[in-house]
C-alpha cells in the first residue's frame, strides 16, 4: 500500500506461508566450522525500496537516479529492458548477498500506474544489472539449486565469478560451473553402457555345459573303476574258497 503496487502472486503466496527465509551451512576445517553457504529471502520488513533515497545527507546529494544512462539500452538486441533508478521502475532488495551485490524485485513499469509484472535482477558492486528469472519461483528453485554457494548470482553475468567461489563451486556443483563443457560435448556427462562387457557372462555358458558334461564322465569312470574293484575282489573271494 506504501508503494502503491501489489505483489506476484508466488511472492505473496510465500509470504503468506513465512515471513522471509534465511539458512546458512557450513564446512569443517581443521575441525573448524566456517560459514560457507547463505540463502535469504528478506521479510515483508526489510522488503526496503531501491533509488529513492539519497547517498549522502547533504542537501544536493546524488542519488541512484543521477546515474542513469539512457545509452545503456543500446545494442542490446534480444536482451532484456534493463530496470531504471528513477521513477521508471519500483525496486525491492529480497537479498543483501552478503555485500556481494543485491537481488531485486523489480517492477520495470511503474508509470502511469505501476505494472503488476515483475522481474528478478542482480545488482552488482558496480552498479550493473544482470537479468535472472521472471518469476519469483524460478529464482527461489535456482537459489536452492546452487545451495547459496558465496557469489552464486555472479555465473549470470558476463564476467563469472571469483577464482576462490569457483573453487568451491568445483567442490559442490561441479556441473554448474562447467556449462560450457556441458552444452559442447553433450554426452561428456552421461553414463555410457557397453553391452558386450556388461553381458559378457553369457558367452562362457558354453564352458559351463562342458563341465557338466565332464562331471558324468568322471563319474562313470569311478562307477567302472568300483565294478572293477568288485569283480576282482569276488574272484579272489573264490579262489580262496
Amino acid at each position: 500500500q506504501k508503494n502503491s503496487c501489489i505483489l506476484p502472486e508466488d511472492l505473496k503466496n510465500f509470504y503468506l506461508m513465512t515471513d522471509g527465509f534465511q539458512m546458512t551451512w557450513s564446512v569443517k576445517t581443521d575441525d573448524t566450522p566456517m560459514p560457507l553457504g547463505s540463502m535469504v529471502i528478506n521479510s515483508v520488513s526489510k522488503l526496503c525500496r531501491l533509488g529513492g533515497s539519497s547517498m549522502y545527507t547533504l542537501p544536493n546529494a546524488p542519488t541512484l537516479a543521477d546515474l542513469e544512462d539512457d545509452t545503456d539500452e543500446e545494442g542490446n538486441g534480444d536482451k532484456p529492458e534493463k530496470p531504471h533508478f528513477d521513477s521508471r521502475s519500483l525496486i525491492f532488495e529480497l537479498d543483501p548477498c552478503n555485500g556481494n551485490g543485491k537481488v531485486c524485485l523489480v517492477y520495470k513499469h511503474a508509470e502511469p500506474v505501476v505494472s503488476p509484472d515483475t522481474e528478478i535482477w542482480f545488482l552488482d558492486r558496480a552498479l550493473y544489472w544482470h537479468f535472472l528469472t521472471k518469476t519469483f519461483t524460478a529464482y527461489y528453485r535456482l537459489l536452492i539449486t546452487h545451495l547459496g554457494l558465496p557469489q552464486w548470482q555472479y555465473a549470470f553475468t558476463s564476467y563469472g565469478v571469483s577464482p576462490q567461489a569457483k573453487q568451491w563451486f568445483n567442490m559442490y556443483k561441479p556441473i554448474t560451473i562447467n556449462t560450457a563443457l556441458l552444452s559442447e560435448e553433450a554426452d561428456s556427462f552421461v553414463n555410457k553402457l557397453d553391452p558386450n562387457k556388461v553381458f559378457k557372462s553369457k558367452n562362457k555358458t558354453p564352458v559351463l555345459k562342458k563341465k557338466q558334461l565332464s562331471q558324468p564322465a568322471a563319474s562313470q569312470k569311478s562307477h567302472t573303476s568300483m565294478t572293477s574293484a568288485k569283480t576282482s575282489s569276488l574272484a579272489g573271494n573264490s579262489s580262496r574258497k
